[in-house]
């Protein structure tokens, strides 16, 4: 196995979780100057607002009101973190 580099999420109750990546993909990501730890935290939020998204719109049958609101916090959040709407970033709206 290849070099890695030990990243670490502290959630809101104080749990730590660390996790390893390959050494230098974090860098290959980024732009110039861009600091890791918004790389990693960039992807994370991108992930799970897609994950929001198809459980919200892509399941079978209907959807709980606190999975509905969740979703559009995500939404929210990804377009105040990277200047567009979910939906531009997917390709597509519902």
């Amino acid at each position: 196995m290849g070099a890695t580099e030990t990243y670490v999420v502290t959630g809101p109750d104080g749990e730590e979780e660390s996790f390893e990546l390959p050494a230098g993909l974090v860098d290959v990501l980024s732009e110039q100057g861009e600091p890791s730890t918004r790389v990693v935290t960039d992807v994370v939020v991108q992930a799970m607002a897609q994950q929001a998204h198809v459980i919200a719109h892509h399941s079978e049958g209907d959807v709980p009101e606190d999975i509905a609101e969740m979703n559009e916090t995500a939404e929210e959040l990804f377009e105040e973190r990277f200047g567009q709407s979910l939906q531009d970033a997917l390709g597509h709206s519902h």
